[in-house]
């Protein structure tokens, strides 16, 4: 199996990493969630952890210190790991995207002073993209960075950002023209680590999606050298940020799937043991309606998500794969996530029971990423192309 950049894994060391996540989620993550859930704390001794299995590196190549997985690895790892808990992807995802950035379009010096400490979580951070007015149309961002000598000036607020508290790092969209026509030519991308000129706004509530921090990062002033723009090229940032969306909604496809089978084991492990009207609810047709649709939706969604990493590793433009694995596997997490709530009854809505949690889980995926609406677009405007008249 390789990744779009030559990198290999044999299915034997795939299979160990696997089993190593998996010991790693039952002996330390299991234990906590739904603690550290509900209180929101942070889970400063997890990521600790993830460090030493090397998660920070996941998709990093191993010239830099990474593990260099490929996607349709880096996939079902995430699957895994959602499945336990989703939110804790989160920490490590965002943070592969700014790697991604640097390693795809980054100078050779670049790509040599951020990509080992990224690699290692030295340096951990994300993505600072979206904006209070801009969301889906990044090109309506307001950030401006001001050419001033040997360095830029930056000033403007990013919102929703994953990792804002606890990272150090962003690859930060701005406008290095504001005037440009169209939009997107005046569009930069920077490396922005935590210093003088960057504050947190605020940290965020949400309804789930608990535990990974989610900001506002205000920029005043904030003053960076050239050599932190990335490529040392203006004019390129709308590409470059939007050039890992193909991995980023792989990598929300497989939350999806993590969720969207974690409420089918829970409900189906409940209906065998729930006994009303002297047999298991298993066996009423009103409960197997359930069970079957959420089976199909959970599988159709893994097969769905695996053969957009397929195409993403064979180096193929894959929107249109990675677009359909979004969608399906976001919407099967959400509907799994809710009729596994409902074959509890009153305990699915009981905090004491992980089934609420993946209830206030699930939306996230139909959102991150490019919203579902969006991803319906773009997948029959995609297949318009592949299939002209």
């Amino acid at each position: 199996m390789a990744t779009a950049t030559g990198q290999r894994i044999d299915a034997l060391d795939e299979a160990q990493l696997l089993r190593t996540i998996d010991r790693w989620l039952e002996k330390e993550v299991r234990p906590i969630v739904r603690k550290y859930d509900h209180d929101d704390l942070y889970p400063a001794e997890l990521v600790e952890q993830m460090k030493e299995l090397g998660l920070f590196g996941a998709t990093i190549s191993p010239e830099y210190g990474g593990l260099g997985l490929p996607a349709a690895t880096y996939a079902k790892l995430v699957m895994q790991i959602s499945s336990a808990w989703m939110a804790i992807t989160g920490i490590f995802n965002s943070h592969l995207m700014l790697a991604l950035a640097i390693e795809k379009f980054g100078t050779p010096m670049q790509k040599a002073r951020w990509l080992p400490k990224l690699a290692s979580g030295q340096i951990r951070g994300g993505l600072a993209l979206t904006e209070p007015d801009a969301g889906t149309d990044l090109q309506g961002i307001r950030m401006t960075a001001r050419a001033d000598g040997g360095d830029y000036v930056i000033n403007g607020t990013k919102t929703w950002i994953s990792n804002g508290v606890e990272g150090s790092c962003f690859a930060l969209l701005v406008k290095t023209d504001p005037q440009a026509d169209p939009r997107y030519k005046g569009m930069s991308l920077f490396i922005a680590p935590k210093q003088a000129g960057l504050h947190v706004g605020r940290k965020l509530e949400k309804l789930g999606y608990k535990s990974i921090d989610s900001a506002e990062l205000v920029f005043e002033d904030y003053r960076v050298p050239k050599d932190h723009l990335i490529g040392e090229a203006e004019g390129q940032g709308f590409f470059q940020a939007t050039g890992g969306l193909e991995l980023g909604r792989i990598n929300v496809a497989a939350r999806g799937v993590g969720i969207a089978e974690e409420a089918l084991r829970l409900a189906t492990q409940y209906a065998q043991l729930r006994k009303p009207f002297g047999k298991p609810i298993c066996e009423h047709q009103a409960i197997q309606l359930k069970l079957g649709e959420m089976v199909t939706r959970a599988r159709a969604a893994r097969l769905l998500t695996l053969d957009a990493a397929a195409a993403f590793d064979r180096g193929e433009r894959c929107d249109l794969e990675a677009g359909m694995a979004k969608f399906h596997a976001s919407e099967a997490a959400l509907e799994n996530s809710i009729e596994a709530m409902r074959i509890h009854g009153a305990y699915g809505y009981s905090k004491e029971y992980d089934v609420e949690r993946l209830y206030r889980d699930a939306p996230l995926t139909c959102i991150g990423e490019g919203t579902n609406e969006m991803q319906r677009i773009v997948i029959s405007r995609q297949w318009i192309k592949r299939n002209p008249a």
